[in-house]
């Protein structure tokens, strides 16, 4: 696959604050941005700047300082159907059959993308917020098991734990 310093940064949101002072009103701008490697890392941050460039570079440093690795089946989908929950934002993954594509819609779609997620199919409840959408997305992916990860816990084979699809 891909080398795992080549990152793929996606802009999320940007937000225009305005702070009203004697001589008028002074801009301020956040970014919110996905790093990846299409490879099963992510990074999420959210940086604040006078100009959008310098808002956008400081966050694309933060997402790079703390990534996570997300464990992935086959490198396309993921293990299990999840569900995550930050604040009002309520996000369901489903595992999808190869050839399904990211069936997303906004921060979830850019997420899947950088961590190289093929076929999904994700719904957001609650919230459009992408802030908490994305963090909420974050939890359910964390919340991953691989089949290897729990045959080591349970001391059996992954043959096991696995059933075939008929």
């Amino acid at each position: 696959m891909e080398n795992s310093n080549e990152l793929i940064e996606k802009l999320v949101h940007i937000n225009r604050i305005t702070k009203v002072v004697k001589g008028g009103r002074r801009f301020g701008f956040s970014a919110l941005v996905v790093v990846g490697n299409q490879n099963g890392k992510i990074g999420v941050a959210h940086a604040k700047a006078k100009q959008v460039p310098d808002a956008i570079k400081k966050a694309n440093e933060l997402a790079k300082r703390n990534l996570v690795q997300i464990p992935l089946r086959e490198g396309r989908t993921i293990h299990h159907d999840t569900l995550g929950k930050d604040g009002a934002g309520k996000i369901k993954l489903r595992s999808a059959p190869k050839g399904t594509g990211i069936i997303a819609g906004g921060p979830v779609r850019a997420v899947c993308e950088v961590l190289g997620i093929k076929d999904i199919v994700a719904k957001s409840m609650g919230t459009a917020n992408p802030h908490n959408v994305i963090r909420a997305c974050l939890k359910a992916l964390s919340m991953q098991n691989s089949p290897k990860y729990i045959s080591s816990i349970r001391n059996k084979k992954i043959s096991e734990i696995i059933k075939k699809r008929a």
